[in-house]
C-alpha cells in the first residue's frame, strides 16, 4: 500500500469514527437535552462548546463537522485515486477541522492529523 493510500485509509477511518456518530448525538441531544455518554466516562463531543452553547447551536456545530468530515473522506478518495488536489483539499481542511477538535475537545483527531500530513509529504512526488 502507497502512502497516499494509507493517508486515505486514515482519513476515512477518522470520517467514520468521528463524523458518522454525528447521526446519533445531535438527535439523542434533541430528544434528553443532554450528550450520550461513552460508556459513562465522558459526554461524547463534550467539549467547550457543549456548556457555553444552546443546543440548536451545538446541533448546528456537529452537522457542521459532519460534513467537514465528509469532505475529509471525499479528499481521502481523491487520494487514492493519486490527485495531487484530494491532497491539496485534505490538507485545507484541516485548520477547519482542528476548530471543530477544539471545540469538542477531541484528543484522538489530532494523532490522525498529523499522521495525515505525514503521508501526504510522503506521497506529494507520486500524485498527480
Amino acid at each position: 500500500m502507497t502512502s497516499a493510500q494509507m493517508g486515505a485509509v486514515l482519513t476515512w477511518a477518522y470520517a467514520a469514527g468521528f463524523g458518522i456518530p454525528v447521526a446519533y448525538v445531535a438527535p439523542y441531544l434533541i430528544r434528553n437535552g443532554t450528550l450520550p455518554t461513552f460508556f459513562g466516562m465522558f459526554p461524547l463531543y463534550g467539549g467547550p462548546w457543549s456548556s457555553r452553547v444552546g443546543t440548536r447551536t451545538f446541533v448546528a456545530l456537529l452537522i457542521a463537522f459532519a460534513f467537514a468530515t465528509l469532505a475529509a473522506a471525499i479528499a481521502g478518495w481523491l487520494v487514492w485515486q493519486g490527485s495531487r488536489t484530494g491532497a491539496v483539499l485534505s490538507l485545507s481542511l484541516l485548520p477547519i477541522e482542528a476548530v471543530f477538535w477544539i471545540g469538542f475537545a477531541l484528543p484522538i483527531p489530532w494523532a490522525f492529523g498529523v499522521a495525515r500530513v505525514i503521508l501526504l509529504v510522503l506521497a506529494w512526488k507520486s500524485l498527480d
